[in-house]
């Protein structure tokens, strides 16, 4: 904890400031969706997308969304 998140009564969990931003077509939420799901593999938390248990992309996989071994090079933020 910093000064300044104690000072403001802040957790580590979330940000001071946020990011907005609409959706503006099928291929803007596409790239979002393969940015969220790309996440834990760019952190090095997992090695592939489909090893973070807590991730929708086994619901794509499984709504045939996504291929069964997709996996992507990184996206571009």
């Amino acid at each position: 904890m910093t000064p300044s998140k104690i000072r403001h009564r802040e957790s580590t969990l979330w940000q001071r400031r946020y990011w907005e931003h609409r959706i503006r077509d099928d291929r803007d939420f596409a790239a979002h969706c393969d940015y969220i799901h790309y996440n834990p593999v760019k952190h090095d938390w997992v090695q592939q997308p489909v090893d973070w248990q807590h991730s929708t992309i086994h619901r794509f996989i499984a709504q045939g969304i996504y291929p069964a071994n997709w996996t992507m090079a990184e996206p571009n933020p």
